[in-house]
């Protein structure tokens, strides 16, 4: 085609782009782009599974092969890295979650005539994609939607309906956000749903804060083989594949250590993992997270010791940190800048540093690698299949 480009990588929201700088949406690698935008299909671009992809917003790269998506996941962590001067030692082979391996999410609903419509929102829009099919969530998840849907057509009021499903030990935890059972008729139907779905729980959010209405026994996650109490809401790795990786990477990076403090500590996603040998201080900002990992550690006996403060107010000082062979970090999306700063300034050597964000990510590993530390190991991490959304585990030594 005259004129034409090639599409040589994704960009970091999803547009293929070109030699040039031009974005294409809907364009993968190896694909072709004439002057008027037309798109020819290249070796890498594959047909979406899904008949909701192009309109539902929970998938934006269903139409790259595993190839391209491999290679996407990949250069998002290394270009990060590379932007910020940071030199990497070893890449380790990336690791991408299957389909339908999704252990948690948020769908929405809405009454909509005699029926309800429920699923994922299109794409930067409030509109409802009515989901009948979805190849991320995990199938004891998607068994739900119609019952839920239902649920909403013939018992919601006229407002929208979050949803939180989210698989736990016993089963699927359900939480819905502007469902009011107002009646005896509807208080009845919500029980007998979460009855007749064994439900693990069922929470009414009213506008007063997730009321529990149905848990028949206390609700709990498994976290490196301890049952760990899942309060509301909490932080959970979205695939229990990707956390097997994650925490595997953890371990190998810090085998030889004794002690260890697990900073962002969440549950206790790395604390209990790596604990025994090692002793492990798992800091915690959010309340109902550092109570049940606390709860967890010190009904079997665990080394974890769990301590609560927020470390981005209150980072632990660079004395604090130079007591302990090892640090895993594993902060929200912003970042770790002023615990990152601490622990620079310590005796640290070992940094187990487990990111959301690539690019806060590098901006940290800049600071640690100005310190002197080195990045001896990094692996790319797609947990959310079909989504820019990437992770990754890095391992920094000094």
């Amino acid at each position: 085609m005259s004129g034409s480009e090639i599409i040589e990588r994704i960009a970091a929201k999803g547009d293929g782009v070109t030699a040039s700088g031009r974005h294409v949406a809907g364009a993968v690698t190896g694909d072709t782009v004439d002057e008027a935008g037309n798109i020819q299909f290249g070796p890498y671009h594959q047909d979406p599974p899904c008949r909701h992809f192009g309109t539902c917003g929970g998938c934006q790269l269903q139409h790259a092969d595993e190839e391209a998506l491999r290679r996407f996941v990949t250069e998002r962590v290394a270009f990060a890295a590379e932007a910020q001067g940071v030199e990497i030692g070893e890449l380790l082979a990336t690791h991408l979650s299957p389909a339908r391996t999704r252990r948690r999410g948020t769908l929405h609903a809405m009454r909509a005539g005699k029926g309800a419509v429920l699923g994922f929102r299109e794409a930067r829009s409030n509109r409802i994609v009515d989901m009948h099919e979805c190849h991320i969530l995990e199938p004891r998840l998607f068994s739900l939607v119609n019952p839920l849907r239902k649920l909403v057509a013939d018992h919601a009021g006229k407002a929208p309906v979050d949803i939180s499903l989210t698989l736990a030990d016993q089963g699927v935890d359900c939480s819905l956000k502007g469902f009011v059972a107002d009646g005896l008729a509807a208080t009845e139907a919500v029980l007998d749903f979460a009855r007749a779905h064994r439900l693990s729980r069922l929470s009414l959010d009213q506008g007063y804060g997730a009321e529990t209405v149905w848990e028949p026994q206390p609700v709990t996650i498994t976290l490196g083989a301890v049952p760990v109490g899942l309060p509301q809401g909490a932080f959970l790795q979205p695939t229990l594949d990707g956390e097997e990786v994650l925490l595997a990477d953890a371990r190998s990076y810090l085998e030889e250590a004794g002690t260890i403090a697990d900073l962002f500590a969440g549950l206790g996603t790395f604390a209990f993992g790596l604990a025994g040998p090692a002793k492990v201080l798992a800091v915690e900002a959010a309340r109902d997270a550092h109570l049940a990992c606390k709860s967890a550690a010190n009904s079997r006996g665990i080394p974890v010791h769990a301590m609560h403060r927020d470390l981005f107010r209150n980072p632990l000082t660079a004395d604090e940190i130079s007591r302990f062979d090892g640090i895993v970090l594993d902060p929200p999306r912003a970042g770790a800048r002023d615990q990152v700063a601490q622990i620079a300034q310590g005796d640290a050597t070992r940094v187990a540093y487990i990111s959301c964000n690539p690019s806060s990510w590098a901006r940290d590993a800049k600071s640690l690698v100005d310190a002197g530390f080195r990045l001896e190991k990094l692996r790319p991490v797609g947990q959310f299949r079909w989504s820019t959304h990437v992770e990754l585990t890095s391992y920094f030594t000094r």
